[in-house]
């Protein structure tokens, strides 16, 4: 039997503003480097990684990096299904950003089961502190608002990089495993056969199949 690649799909999506760095820090988590992105995504852009959340535990993210401009919303709305992570993104030298991620939120809110999703606020270009217009404090308070974690980061530094991506896919994994719903998939996987690996796809919060 052929050993599989990863043992959960997790999906998630990185939404936002244009231009707050949603792109350049999925390039620095998924690339290891950083890359100076000044064009803005136009609709929906995909990047992949494997990670362990727990020793011999893998999980592949599909991550989509969705467009900030409001023509491009019906586009990227239909991409919010099927989604169990939500990182909301903000550049700290830009406080318009931050004011709208309430807006984003329950953009998201409405188009999935809220009872689905793990959210994270993630702040960007932590490495333009002279040019900041979000406090730290400002931004941990807008997290513990709406109960959700809050993160730090720079893309050109790598500062929390590895950090935003691993702990909201831990814990999905861990919501998943405290709801029973890793006991539930193991009966009702889908899988599929692929370049001779096995894969499986689980969306928490109700049966796993392919997403």
């Amino acid at each position: 039997m052929v050993e599989p690649i990863f043992d959960y799909q997790f999906r998630l999506i990185l939404i936002g503003d244009s231009t707050v760095g949603k792109s350049t820090l999925l390039k620095a988590f998924t690339d290891g480097k950083f890359h100076d992105i000044c064009d803005p995504t136009v609709g929906v852009d995909f990047f992949a990684r494997l990670i362990e959340v727990k020793k011999d535990v893998r999980v592949k993210l599909q991550l989509w990096d969705t467009a900030g401009q409001e023509r491009f919303r019906s586009i990227t709305r239909s991409y919010y299904r099927n989604s169990v992570g939500a990182l909301l993104l903000y550049d700290i030298t830009k406080r318009a950003s931050f004011e709208h991620l309430v807006d984003w939120l329950f953009e998201v809110k409405r188009h999935i089961e809220p009872q689905k999703v793990i959210y994270q606020v993630v702040a960007c270009k932590a490495d333009m502190e002279v040019s900041r217009e979000v406090s730290t404090e400002e931004g941990q308070a807008f997290a513990e608002f709406y109960g959700v974690k809050f993160v730090e980061t720079s893309a050109k530094t790598g500062l929390n990089v590895e950090r935003a991506f691993e702990t909201i896919a831990r814990d999905i994994y861990a919501k998943v495993e405290s709801e029973g719903a890793g006991r539930q998939c193991e009966q009702l996987w889908s899988v599929l056969r692929a370049a001779g690996t096995h894969r499986r796809e689980c969306a928490v919060g109700r049966s796993c199949g392919i997403l």
